[in-house]
Protein backbone atom coordinates (compact mmCIF):
# COMPACT_ATOMS: atom_id res chain seq x y z
CA UNK A 1 0.00 0.00 0.00
CA UNK A 2 1.59 3.44 -1.30
CA UNK A 3 1.58 5.76 2.09
CA UNK A 4 -0.37 8.56 -0.34
CA UNK A 5 -3.44 6.07 0.68
CA UNK A 6 -2.83 6.18 4.08
CA UNK A 7 -5.49 6.73 6.27
CA UNK A 8 -4.76 5.52 9.55
CA UNK A 9 -1.10 4.88 11.24
CA UNK A 10 -0.79 4.17 14.59
CA UNK A 11 2.95 5.45 15.72
CA UNK A 12 5.14 3.18 18.45
CA UNK A 13 7.79 4.28 20.35
CA UNK A 14 11.00 1.82 20.68
CA UNK A 15 11.64 3.54 24.06
CA UNK A 16 8.39 2.01 25.73
CA UNK A 17 6.80 -0.77 26.75
CA UNK A 18 3.98 -2.87 24.61
CA UNK A 19 3.48 -6.42 25.27
CA UNK A 20 3.29 -9.06 22.73
CA UNK A 21 -0.78 -9.35 22.54
CA UNK A 22 -1.30 -5.27 22.42
CA UNK A 23 0.88 -5.45 19.40
CA UNK A 24 -0.41 -7.78 17.54
CA UNK A 25 -3.99 -6.30 18.16
CA UNK A 26 -2.47 -3.23 16.95
CA UNK A 27 -1.28 -4.73 13.89
CA UNK A 28 -4.33 -6.54 13.46
CA UNK A 29 -6.57 -3.83 13.74
CA UNK A 30 -6.73 -2.65 10.07
CA UNK A 31 -4.65 0.33 10.12
CA UNK A 32 -2.71 1.28 7.17
CA UNK A 33 0.89 0.92 8.64
CA UNK A 34 2.98 1.09 11.76
CA UNK A 35 5.40 3.91 12.60
CA UNK A 36 8.26 3.52 14.44
CA UNK A 37 9.60 6.43 16.02
CA UNK A 38 9.88 8.84 18.74
CA UNK A 39 11.74 11.01 20.04
CA UNK A 40 13.86 10.12 23.47
CA UNK A 41 16.43 7.28 24.41
CA UNK A 42 15.77 6.03 20.60
CA UNK A 43 18.08 2.85 20.32
CA UNK A 44 19.23 0.85 17.71
CA UNK A 45 18.50 -2.18 19.80
CA UNK A 46 14.99 -0.90 20.92
CA UNK A 47 14.03 -0.34 16.72
CA UNK A 48 15.72 -3.90 15.86
CA UNK A 49 13.52 -5.55 18.46
CA UNK A 50 9.96 -3.70 17.53
CA UNK A 51 10.79 -4.07 13.90
CA UNK A 52 11.29 -7.83 14.32
CA UNK A 53 8.45 -8.42 16.64
CA UNK A 54 6.11 -6.10 14.02
CA UNK A 55 7.35 -7.90 11.03
CA UNK A 56 5.54 -11.34 11.99
CA UNK A 57 2.42 -9.36 11.02
CA UNK A 58 1.24 -8.25 7.28
CA UNK A 59 1.18 -4.59 8.07
CA UNK A 60 3.54 -1.91 5.97
CA UNK A 61 5.83 -0.79 8.57
CA UNK A 62 8.05 2.70 8.53
CA UNK A 63 11.12 3.80 10.78
CA UNK A 64 10.73 7.96 11.63
CA UNK A 65 14.38 8.95 11.85
CA UNK A 66 15.24 10.08 14.75
CA UNK A 67 18.53 9.43 15.54
CA UNK A 68 21.56 8.20 13.07
CA UNK A 69 22.35 6.06 15.42
CA UNK A 70 19.00 3.91 15.20
CA UNK A 71 18.84 3.53 11.41
CA UNK A 72 18.39 0.06 9.82
CA UNK A 73 17.33 -1.83 6.60
CA UNK A 74 14.01 -4.04 6.81
CA UNK A 75 11.59 -1.29 6.97
CA UNK A 76 9.20 -0.68 3.86
CA UNK A 77 9.69 2.86 4.58
CA UNK A 78 11.95 5.41 5.92
CA UNK A 79 9.84 9.12 7.10
CA UNK A 80 13.00 11.69 7.07
CA UNK A 81 10.94 14.97 9.27
CA UNK A 82 12.71 18.03 8.57
CA UNK A 83 10.98 20.69 11.45
CA UNK A 84 9.99 23.49 9.23
CA UNK A 85 9.27 25.82 12.18
CA UNK A 86 12.81 24.80 14.28
CA UNK A 87 15.19 27.94 14.87
CA UNK A 88 17.65 26.06 14.37
CA UNK A 89 19.20 24.71 11.28
CA UNK A 90 19.75 21.81 12.99
CA UNK A 91 16.54 19.90 12.64
CA UNK A 92 15.37 21.49 9.12
CA UNK A 93 18.45 20.45 7.41
CA UNK A 94 22.03 19.80 8.76
CA UNK A 95 20.94 16.49 10.32
CA UNK A 96 20.22 15.42 6.77
CA UNK A 97 23.79 16.77 5.15
CA UNK A 98 25.17 14.88 7.79
CA UNK A 99 23.12 11.34 7.08
CA UNK A 100 23.74 12.15 3.59
CA UNK A 101 27.64 12.35 3.50
CA UNK A 102 27.57 9.29 5.75
CA UNK A 103 25.09 6.60 4.27
CA UNK A 104 24.14 8.61 0.78
CA UNK A 105 25.89 5.77 -0.48
CA UNK A 106 23.57 3.58 0.23
CA UNK A 107 20.39 5.36 0.57
CA UNK A 108 17.71 3.74 -1.27
CA UNK A 109 15.53 7.01 -2.50
CA UNK A 110 12.60 5.50 -3.26
CA UNK A 111 12.21 4.37 0.16
CA UNK A 112 12.47 7.95 1.64
CA UNK A 113 9.36 9.76 2.71
CA UNK A 114 10.01 13.50 3.43
CA UNK A 115 8.03 14.88 6.23
CA UNK A 116 7.40 18.74 6.72
CA UNK A 117 7.02 19.42 10.25
CA UNK A 118 5.10 21.92 12.01
CA UNK A 119 5.04 21.44 15.83
CA UNK A 120 2.69 23.48 17.58
CA UNK A 121 2.38 21.71 21.05
CA UNK A 122 4.86 23.94 23.53
CA UNK A 123 5.40 21.77 26.55
CA UNK A 124 5.83 18.23 23.94
CA UNK A 125 8.84 16.78 23.63
CA UNK A 126 9.47 17.28 20.00
CA UNK A 127 8.78 20.73 20.17
CA UNK A 128 11.85 21.25 23.22
CA UNK A 129 13.94 19.09 21.37
CA UNK A 130 13.56 20.77 17.83
CA UNK A 131 13.97 24.36 19.19
CA UNK A 132 10.06 24.99 17.45
CA UNK A 133 8.52 28.07 17.20
CA UNK A 134 5.09 26.90 18.41
CA UNK A 135 3.78 30.93 18.42
CA UNK A 136 2.91 30.54 15.18
CA UNK A 137 -0.24 32.66 14.22
CA UNK A 138 -3.17 30.79 11.92
CA UNK A 139 -1.58 32.55 9.00
CA UNK A 140 2.17 31.55 9.61
CA UNK A 141 1.09 27.93 10.43
CA UNK A 142 -0.74 28.14 6.67
CA UNK A 143 2.05 29.80 4.89
CA UNK A 144 4.70 26.90 6.30
CA UNK A 145 2.43 24.19 4.82
CA UNK A 146 2.06 26.58 1.25
CA UNK A 147 6.38 26.28 2.17
CA UNK A 148 6.27 22.76 2.10
CA UNK A 149 4.34 22.11 -1.10
CA UNK A 150 4.97 24.83 -3.18
CA UNK A 151 8.74 25.79 -2.53
CA UNK A 152 10.40 22.33 -0.98
CA UNK A 153 8.08 20.04 -2.98
CA UNK A 154 7.14 17.60 -0.29
CA UNK A 155 5.03 14.73 -0.50
CA UNK A 156 4.11 15.24 3.43
CA UNK A 157 3.48 18.53 5.76
CA UNK A 158 2.99 17.31 9.26
CA UNK A 159 0.70 19.05 11.68
CA UNK A 160 2.57 17.76 14.96
CA UNK A 161 0.29 18.64 18.44
CA UNK A 162 1.59 15.43 20.34
CA UNK A 163 -0.02 15.56 23.94
CA UNK A 164 -2.33 17.92 22.84
CA UNK A 165 -5.69 17.58 20.80
CA UNK A 166 -5.02 20.47 18.08
CA UNK A 167 -7.53 23.36 16.64
CA UNK A 168 -9.67 21.32 13.45
CA UNK A 169 -10.49 24.64 12.37
CA UNK A 170 -7.02 24.93 11.50
CA UNK A 171 -6.68 22.15 10.01
CA UNK A 172 -9.19 22.45 7.63
CA UNK A 173 -7.85 25.85 6.53
CA UNK A 174 -4.44 24.51 5.79
CA UNK A 175 -6.03 21.14 4.32
CA UNK A 176 -7.98 23.79 2.03
CA UNK A 177 -4.55 25.78 1.22
CA UNK A 178 -2.61 22.01 0.09
CA UNK A 179 -3.66 20.34 -3.58
CA UNK A 180 -1.40 17.69 -3.77
CA UNK A 181 0.45 17.62 -0.44
CA UNK A 182 -0.69 14.84 2.20
CA UNK A 183 -1.78 16.00 5.75
CA UNK A 184 -0.40 14.14 8.59
CA UNK A 185 -2.12 14.76 11.70
CA UNK A 186 -0.72 14.08 15.14
CA UNK A 187 -1.69 14.68 18.42
CA UNK A 188 -4.34 14.06 21.45
CA UNK A 189 -5.98 11.33 19.32
CA UNK A 190 -7.80 9.40 22.45
CA UNK A 191 -10.67 7.69 21.33
CA UNK A 192 -12.98 7.67 18.24
CA UNK A 193 -14.42 10.53 18.40
CA UNK A 194 -11.57 12.88 17.63
CA UNK A 195 -10.07 10.74 15.50
CA UNK A 196 -13.49 10.69 13.17
CA UNK A 197 -13.08 14.72 13.70
CA UNK A 198 -9.44 14.83 12.65
CA UNK A 199 -10.04 12.26 9.77
CA UNK A 200 -12.82 14.27 8.40
CA UNK A 201 -10.57 16.88 6.96
CA UNK A 202 -6.72 15.49 7.33
CA UNK A 203 -5.48 13.04 4.63
CA UNK A 204 -3.95 10.97 7.55
CA UNK A 205 -4.61 10.33 10.96
CA UNK A 206 -1.50 9.34 13.23
CA UNK A 207 -2.21 7.52 16.91
CA UNK A 208 1.01 7.33 19.34
CA UNK A 209 0.59 8.15 22.74
CA UNK A 210 -3.35 6.72 23.52
CA UNK A 211 -1.61 3.49 22.57
CA UNK A 212 -0.13 2.99 25.71
CA UNK A 213 -2.49 5.57 27.51
CA UNK A 214 -5.90 4.30 26.69
CA UNK A 215 -5.74 0.93 24.77
CA UNK A 216 -9.08 -0.01 23.84
CA UNK A 217 -9.84 3.53 22.97
CA UNK A 218 -6.82 4.15 20.29
CA UNK A 219 -7.95 0.63 19.17
CA UNK A 220 -11.48 2.04 18.25
CA UNK A 221 -9.96 4.88 16.09
CA UNK A 222 -9.35 2.50 13.25
CA UNK A 223 -13.19 1.84 12.43
CA UNK A 224 -13.56 5.73 13.04
CA UNK A 225 -11.54 6.96 10.67
CA UNK A 226 -12.40 4.38 8.26
CA UNK A 227 -15.72 5.77 8.75
CA UNK A 228 -15.25 9.03 8.31
CA UNK A 229 -16.15 11.56 5.60
CA UNK A 230 -13.88 13.79 4.39
CA UNK A 231 -15.43 17.10 4.52
CA UNK A 232 -12.48 19.54 3.04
Amino acid sequence: MEISSWRHAFKLDPAKTISDESLERVCESGTDGIIIGGTDDITLEGVLDLLMRVRRFTVPVALEISSMDAISPGFDYYFIPTVLNSSSTKWMKDLHVSAIKEFGHMIQWHEMIMEGYCILNPSCKAAIATEADTSLTEEEVIAHAVLAEKVFRLPVFYMEYSGMYGDPVLVNKVKRNLDTTQLFYGGGIDGPDKAAEMAAIADTIIVGNSIYDQFEEALKTVAAVKNSHATY
